[in-house]
């Protein structure tokens, strides 16, 4: 059902300064950061040759990810993201397996222009999923 990993989401307090490490320390090719207002969060990608690290920070109070920053005050992995083929038909399998969908079980739009869901992390070994529609 997965396929690819698509990337590892990391939940910063400061996305200029992370970004910068990425970029000056590891010398990591760095997107510009670009508020996802729809999902309560700023993004940045550092691309690599086999995938994608995204940086999240939060977009007001009432992102999603504050919580998360407020337990882990120097940030973390927040999430890993999966493509799959068709995201409907992936809801549907894992939600008949027992999944939890997050959200109202729609898919969104996600960074990329592409349909995106989250599975509950408790269902998953402690790690919240996002699928991506490839």
């Amino acid at each position: 059902m997965i396929g690819r990993l698509n990337h590892v989401a990391i939940a910063v307090a400061d996305i200029a300064r992370a970004a910068d490490v990425y970029r000056q320390t590891l010398g990591a090719e760095v997107s510009p950061a670009v508020p996802q207002p729809e999902h309560g969060v700023t993004t940045v990608f550092i691309t690599l040759p086999n995938t994608k690290v995204e940086l999240i920070e939060p977009l007001g109070d009432a992102s999603p990810i504050a919580k998360f920053l407020q337990r882990n005050p120097e940030g973390g992995i927040h999430h890993v993201c999966y493509e799959v083929a068709n995201i409907r038909a992936a809801r549907d399998a894992l939600k008949a397996k027992g999944a939890r969908v997050l959200g109202d079980g729609e898919p969104k739009l996600g960074a990329h222009g592409r349909a995106v869901l989250f599975l509950h992390p408790k269902d998953f070994c402690g790690t919240l999923i996002e699928l991506e529609e490839a």
